[in-house]
């Protein structure tokens, strides 16, 4: 590569960045962008035609690598949608946290709405009561009462303190009031 064409990049880099941000969104991805295609125009200098536009070159290598990441991002996204249920459907949990969790996350989603949303802002976000009550607009001891119910519910299912249903998986929760 002659020093014309490697201080002439140089002069590109900012507007490269700035189409970068474009694409991609974030900065570092952008950053990464742009070295790569950097990278390419210095590994494929001997392809330039000095008396073509450069920019329009450094801009054409960016966009294409840009559309490759995308494929490429997309053929993995597919084959790992693919190969979930296959490894989700063969291998059941052996661990007796993973089963527990499991259960405990069954019984979370069998919550009365109201209940669920109340432990998810307490119990799993970290909020105040105070904090929870005013997001979900009701008074402090009805949140507290929604808690309390909740977590009794919770606990009696995962125990298996409930009814089991004829299959033997346990019963919709019944509503605490």
């Amino acid at each position: 590569m002659t020093f014309s064409l490697r201080s002439q990049l140089s002069d590109h880099v900012r507007t490269l960045r700035r189409y970068a941000m474009t694409l991609v969104r974030n900065r570092d991805d952008a950053e990464d962008l742009v070295q790569e295609t950097l990278v390419r125009a210095i590994a494929g200098a001997r392809t330039y035609r000095p008396e073509a536009n450069l920019r329009s070159w450094l801009f054409g290598i960016l966009h294409n690598v840009h559309v490759s990441d995308r494929r490429r991002d997309q053929v993995r996204t597919r084959a790992a949608a693919s190969i979930e249920p296959l490894v989700r459907s063969d291998i059941a949990p052996n661990q007796p946290d993973q089963v527990e969790l499991a259960r405990t996350m069954e019984a979370f989603a069998r919550l009365p709405e109201d209940q669920r949303r109340a432990l998810m802002l307490v119990a799993v976000d970290g909020m105040s009561y105070q904090e929870a009550a005013g997001i979900l607009g009701i008074p402090l001891g009805t949140l507290m009462s929604r808690l309390a119910r909740g977590r009794e519910a919770l606990r009696a299912d995962v125990r298996g303190d409930g009814s089991r249903a004829d299959d033997g998986r346990p019963a919709p929760l019944r509503v605490v009031k």
